[in-house]
């Protein structure tokens, strides 16, 4: 396909990826939204015109609420057929393409629209299912040659977050404080996180309202899942090692994580999937699946001193997941736990077995032993005071580019 709105070969934001967000047009309204280029298109406006038209359960203009929550919940065969609409509209040749009434109405250059937070999150779950990263934390906080838990092979480990603190790219995060315990004292001390870190990771939305008792298999997990989302789990690791036993995170983790603002289908991800490896010991029969729900998706994280430039630091993958989208929903519903439309499901930091692709500064750093050195001359353990961190995910097979653009905050002091 071949779009008549000029973009790059190397944007994220090609004809075949069609994302969802939020945004602000013309510093007055909010409207529902796609991208390609560096174009955003105001799909509420695009709706008016009559372009989606005939689409049956498409009945009202949805694409002037201020989340996409009715929109997805409107499910998987309404949402690609609109999806579908979009990439025809676009392609050279349509009928959108000689209306140049309509052009001038709904396109809008990315530099003059705010992204807004694309959802309303009614529950966040937070999984550990890399296993290079549990491994190498279990390495550094136990032992090395039982760095994994007994469970964690035969279950995706997951914790209830806090959902109310998820942001959109672009927004600020403040230093949290809390109790640490210095190993050097008796007792614990109140102050700012010293040891404050970001976690790699990316998160699926689910698409439906499920009732308790209901489960969800590993066959229909994806019917489920709308897309995904960049996210930086953000984490105060000496708040977060002094109180998770027993119960697990809690301060250290709540204070804030962030998302990129377009959401990216499963079906603009398909040509990126890619074989699971034998997962030994095999697990249970309802963790059990078929075909090939791994996905080939690049990873960097970038750190920015304040007034300095982008530092690559972490080159990573989605594929060095060891427990899959499908295997996560169906075991987070297996006990009949009900879910929401627009929850998210968030993967756990993501590393490999190359220390250039650990997804967090605990791992890169070795808990602050190997400082990374920056293009400054300074030095990081961890996060500093206006650092902002960057994160950015993609890939292109046969032609085909497809990326989530980025998720990008900076780190004020604690207030």
């Amino acid at each position: 396909m071949k779009s008549f709105v000029e973009n790059s070969e190397s944007t994220d934001f090609s004809i075949y990826n069609i994302p969802f967000g939020v945004a602000v047009f013309n510093q007055e309204y909010i409207a529902c939204a796609t991208r390609i280029g560096n174009q955003i298109i105001d799909l509420a406006t695009l709706y008016d015109e009559g372009y989606f038209e005939n689409i049956e359960g498409l009945d009202d203009n949805i694409f002037e609420a201020y989340t996409l929550n009715p929109f997805i919940e409107l499910g998987k065969p309404v949402t690609t057929k609109v999806r579908e609409r979009i990439q025809e509209l676009l392609t050279e040749g349509s009928t959108l393409s000689k209306d140049e009434i309509a052009i001038e109405s709904c396109f809008f250059d990315s530099e003059d629209v705010q992204m807004m937070l694309p959802l309303h999150i009614p529950n966040y779950t937070d999984f550990y299912s890399s296993i290079d990263h549990a491994t190498n934390v279990g390495s550094l906080f136990r032992d090395p040659e039982n760095a994994l838990f007994p469970n964690w092979k035969h279950l995706p480990v997951g914790y209830h977050g806090r959902a109310s603190s998820i942001v959109v790219s672009g927004i600020d995060i403040h230093r949290p404080k809390g109790q640490m315990k210095p190993a050097d004292q008796d007792k614990p001390i109140f102050g700012p996180s010293k040891q404050l870190d970001f976690e790699l990771e990316m998160a699926f939305i689910t698409n439906k309202d499920t009732e308790m008792g209901e489960s969800i298999s590993t066959k229909d997990a994806e019917d489920a899942i709308f897309g995904m989302v960049i996210f930086n789990d953000w984490s105060a690791r000496d708040i977060q090692s002094w109180e998770y036993v027993p119960l697990g995170p809690f301060l250290g983790k709540n204070f804030g994580s962030s998302i990129s603002p377009w959401i990216v289908t499963l079906e603009a991800l398909d040509i990126f999937r890619i074989e699971s490896p034998k997962q030994d010991p095999e697990v249970l029969e309802y963790l059990q699946f078929e075909g090939n729900k791994k996905f080939d998706i690049q990873l960097e994280v970038y750190i920015q001193p304040e007034n300095g430039a982008e530092n690559l630091i972490s080159e990573s993958n989605y594929k060095y997941m060891y427990w899959n989208m499908a295997q996560q929903l169906a075991h987070h519903t297996i006990n009949g736990c009900n879910i929401e439309v627009g929850d998210m499901y968030a993967s756990g930091t993501i590393s490999g077995k190359d220390p250039k692709s650990f997804g967090s500064m605990l791992e890169l750093t070795w808990r602050g032993a190997n400082p990374l050195k920056l293009s400054d001359g300074t030095e990081r353990k961890f996060i500093e005071d206006n650092d902002t961190v960057i994160m950015r995910a993609y890939n292109e097979k046969d032609g085909k580019r497809v990326g989530f653009g980025e998720v990008k905050a900076k780190i004020l002091p604690s207030t």
